[in-house]
């Protein structure tokens, strides 16, 4: 009967791993771009597009006017295209769902 007690025992006092809390009041990071890693392609690809000037690259909606329906930001179509390019994804219809799927794409930074 001893050994019993003393095996219960040790059981109580063993660590586990031990999850997250889900009544706490954040879960996920606070961030999007908190869950792209530090060395992801998609970083190299944001730094490099917005170093570029659009405007003299000839893009031209690079300045919106001030009527009409506002336009993507040329440097996020970019950023979308070649993404696109590296993941070997040529659909736009393909590229659409990823923007809407894969938190690469969700950061725009």
């Amino acid at each position: 009967m001893n050994y019993k007690i003393s095996i219960l025992h040790k059981k109580k006092s063993m660590r586990y791993i031990e999850g997250i809390n889900r009544e706490q009041i954040i879960l996920f990071p606070e961030t999007v771009d908190e869950y792209i890693s530090e060395d992801n392609m998609i970083r190299f690809l944001a730094a490099y597009v917005n170093s570029l000037n659009m405007v003299e690259l000839g893009f031209t909606y690079s300045e919106p006017k001030e009527t009409g329906r506002k336009p993507y930001d040329p440097s996020d179509m970019l950023k979308l295209y070649l993404y696109g390019y590296m993941k070997k994804i040529r659909s736009s219809r393909l590229l659409e769902s990823e923007t809407q799927r894969n938190v690469e794409l969700m950061s725009n930074k």
